[in-house]
């Protein structure tokens, strides 16, 4: 239906005035229409010799042959929009539609949530984890071939100040490690990781041995190593990361992941190439390290390889873009981090870009903000004071204790989809959690409500047509709920959640308005229509909440 009335505008315009417009529907107050265009405003800058009324005048000439059909009435608004009223049959017909697939044959990879073993996961991983599941979501809702991908450094400096840590506490008795229980191994490899990045910047004799460790870890993986304590110990603390992601993901109910890549595997591959390209001149020499010179593309020069010869972040992200293409020879790759690393992902993005165009120009980088407390804290677990995503999801279920394990996940997926993605991240416990306002409980309260009132009728309210005019009440939610499929193009065209939040919210307070006001159970010749309405409001908010990741319950 929205597809056709964009067809139909643009072929008036064509016919008359002999220009091919992309004609952009929108959707005004419901006392002006159901839909808006300003076609005729894009024409009036076109036409040679445009008419004296100006856009007005074309918009006047499109609206006289406008209606019919779908269309009650087309009328000019303003210096020259067109509002368009549909029949009320048409605007049931949109309750039905689905978005349009726009990713339909496409194979997609979406890489999020990317921990690194050793250390714990934070809010803002929770945050990835959470939104990047729905993006996930969005795109094989469009028609896509999705492959969910994590990828985590298990090698690296991070890995090395752990791993020193780690021995240094273990006191050369291997052993000790039994006594750190299976609950506490995730706080215990934290503190680890702090413990290791402080001396590393405190104590130049701590340093040394670090970059040491480093070493070693890399020697580890060369060579196969499981025999030595160092190695023993590195596998063994690695698997518990791994553990604990899996715990989180599978408590968090995500979507599972077709893959982990870890960076010891793609190391080699972007280390082999770097040098491959520093040869053919695409990467440079700089006091004993490989760089790329991003300043002479208007960016800034990073180290791929540093002057101990070891691959930086820069070099594994190469290796890890080469990978997926080999691997899935992908139509589209959505990353998704946080914001303080845009400007690397556009300097590591071009300089592949010299030599594999291809899965540069096919590579997609979100970024978010800061996930932060509310009060402002800014959290980073190189200082300790980081806040877990185990934390965040704890003080969910501390703010509303009576709250179910379906309605925590819902209070926090929500909270952090609901925002547009790019901004910080204010996280509120109390607000997260409430049944009132815009928030996941609230909505699952909503489609609970709405299951209700039809368990309490027998009619069957399976409505093939419609016998008399809608009342203004019900033309209004027959109306929000025919935006949902527009609502979902948008969202997923633009990689934006926090669209479909906004509208399951603005939904569910026109459904409440419509139900103070007019009787459901009991109303007569007009209970069968509007038990139908409920049922497809009750769908709609369900396959929007589907898309969040979030459950609906029948009760609540």
């Amino acid at each position: 239906m929205f597809e056709n009335l964009r067809s139909k505008v643009g072929e008036l315009v064509s016919a008359q005035f002999g220009f091919d417009l992309e004609v952009v529907l929108t959707r005004p107050e419901a006392k002006f229409g159901d839909f808006s265009t300003n076609v005729a405003l894009q024409l009036a800058g076109k036409l040679e010799n445009p008419p004296a009324g100006g856009p007005r005048a074309i918009a006047e000439s499109i609206c006289e042959q406008l209606v019919g059909g779908d269309i009650l009435s087309a009328e000019v608004a303003g210096p020259g929009f067109i509002n368009i009223k549909l029949t009320d049959a048409a605007l049931i017909e949109l309750t039905k539609a689905s978005a349009v697939k726009t990713y339909s044959g496409q194979k997609v990879l979406v890489e999020y949530s990317d921990p690194n073993p050793f250390k714990p996961l934070h809010a803002g991983h929770l945050y990835t984890t959470l939104v990047g599941d729905v993006i996930a979501r969005m795109v094989e809702y469009a028609g896509a071939e999705v492959v969910r991908l994590n990828f985590g450094g298990d090698v690296g400096l991070h890995a090395a100040k752990s791993m020193w840590a780690i021995m240094r506490w273990l006191d050369g008795q291997p052993a000790k490690l039994d006594e750190v229980d299976g609950s506490e191994r995730p706080k215990w490899l934290g503190e680890r990781y702090v413990e290791g990045n402080n001396a590393y910047e405190d104590d130049e004799s701590a340093r040394v041995a670090i970059v040491e460790a480093n070493k070693a870890i890399y020697s580890v993986h060369e060579t196969g190593d499981h025999e030595s304590d160092f190695a023993k110990v590195y596998w063994l603390c690695r698997e518990w990361s791994y553990e604990y992601f899996k715990e989180l993901y599978k408590q968090l109910e995500v979507s599972a992941f077709d893959r982990f890549i870890p960076e010891s595997e793609v190391t080699p591959l972007g280390l082999t190439t770097v040098k491959e390209q520093l040869a053919k001149g695409v990467y440079a020499q700089s006091g004993g390290a490989v760089i790329f010179e991003g300043e002479k593309f208007g960016l800034h020069n990073r180290v791929f390889i540093n002057s101990e010869g070891l691959p930086t972040y820069e070099a594994k992200d190469v290796g890890l873009s080469l990978t997926k293409w080999q691997d899935y020879h992908f139509d589209k790759s959505i990353i998704i981090t946080a914001n303080e690393q845009a400007q690397y992902m556009q300097v590591v993005i071009k300089s592949i870009e010299q030599f594999a165009p291809e899965p540069a120009s096919r590579t997609l980088h979100l970024t978010h903000g800061v996930v932060k407390l509310q009060g402002g804290v800014k959290m980073s677990s190189r200082k300790g004071n980081i806040v877990g995503a185990i934390d965040i999801l704890q003080s969910a279920r501390q703010a509303s204790p009576e709250a179910d394990e379906s309605t925590v996940l819902a209070a926090v997926k929500y909270a952090f989809s609901k925002s547009r993605i790019g901004g910080d991240i204010v996280y509120d416990p109390l607000e997260s959690v409430a049944t009132e306002g815009n928030s996941g409980p609230y909505l699952q309260y909503a489609h609970a409500r709405a299951r209700s009132i039809l368990s309490k009728s027998t009619i069957n309210y399976q409505l093939s047509t419609i016998n008399s005019k809608l009342q203004p009440g019900e033309r209004l939610l027959v109306r929000k709920i025919g935006e949902f499929s527009e609502v979902v193009e948008l969202s997923t065209r633009e990689l934006m959640p926090h669209y479909i939040c906004t509208y399951l919210y603005e939904l569910a307070q026109e459904f409440n308005r419509f139900y103070e006001q007019n009787r459901v159970i009991g109303s007569d010749d007009r209970e069968e229509l509007r038990l139908w309405l409920v049922g497809r409001y009750a769908d709609t908010l369900k396959a929007g909440l589907d898309l969040l990741g979030i459950h609906a319950p029948e009760k609540m």
